[in-house]
């Protein structure tokens, strides 16, 4: 008889959020597929728990996944766990629990604390209408597509962001999302927990260090299409073509444009370069 995938919420930051149910699955499986064993490890110890642990993360997902789903399907039973929050968001255990659910295995929910939901609902961000983005991109390309794709998005918009990548997100941000409100949290649940309100524009002066401390998410406002644009397209190319003759590189004349018609910054850039 086949056992079961149990989804295991952790702790994000305070260990006395566990669930009594996320201790009693502990206890009880067979096994533990973790993303970092060495942090699952500092848990377990923490509640004298003493079971065997599996590593389960994004460079061995491919190899370890299968080898965890025959011991579900021979009767064991696997508790996923993650490093902080719920496994499969934004988060490897997603493939295993699709190969689980292709391979008819039970998979079962034992939900706990999820760092983009707990953000959000201190942010005082409007949150009847959200999208969660993950970790940008690393590669530029696509995350400058992202970004440009965000300009006119009017839901709020949340992101996960590494510390050593904050300030040039930000900067990113700015240039071609355009200057709007966001929430930048960090260390959520834990003794320096931070929720920062302010503007992208002065966000993008503030975290200047190369290696800010924390866990960040950020909690972006959506655009507000309630008021008139400022200028037209038209306008804009107009305006971004009379101060690149008056000495501003194109890329800086694009820029300025945007921000003073909402526009995205990269559309008006292509047309003053001819595109």
């Amino acid at each position: 008889m086949s056992g079961k995938l149990f989804v295991v919420g952790t702790p994000i930051g305070n260990l006395g959020d566990i669930s009594g149910r996320a201790l009693e699955t502990l206890e009880n499986c067979d096994f533990i597929a973790a993303e970092d064993t060495r942090v699952t490890l500092k848990l377990l110890n923490r509640f004298e728990i003493r079971k065997p642990l599996v590593s389960y993360h994004e460079h061995n997902k491919e190899e370890n996944g299968g080898k965890i789903a025959e011991r579900i399907l021979s009767g064991e039973n696997c508790a996923l766990v993650t490093d902080a929050g719920m496994p499969a968001i934004s988060d490897p255990g997603e493939d295993l629990v699709k190969l689980c659910r292709e391979s008819g295995i039970t998979v079962v929910s034992v939900p706990g604390p999820c760092a983009f939901t707990t953000a959000l609902a201190i942010s005082g961000m409007p949150s009847r209408r959200f999208i969660f983005e993950g970790f940008p991109p690393s590669d530029k390309k696509e995350r400058a597509e992202l970004f440009e794709s965000l300009a006119s998005e009017e839901r709020t918009v949340i992101f996960h962001e590494a510390p050593h990548r904050l300030s040039k997100t930000l900067c990113e941000m700015l240039d071609l999302i355009g200057n709007r409100e966001i929430a930048i949290t960090r260390e959520l649940t834990k003794i320096h927990e931070e929720v920062i309100i302010t503007t992208l524009e002065k966000a993008s002066k503030m975290f200047t260090d190369d290696n800010p401390k924390g866990e960040f998410v950020l909690i972006l406002k959506g655009a507000d299409h309630s008021e008139e644009t400022v200028m037209t397209r038209e306008q804009a190319i107009k305006y971004a073509l009379e101060l690149v003759k008056g000495g501003e590189s194109k890329t800086e004349a694009a820029k300025k444009a945007a921000k003073e018609s909402g526009l995205k910054k990269g559309d008006i850039y292509k047309e003053i370069i001819g595109e």
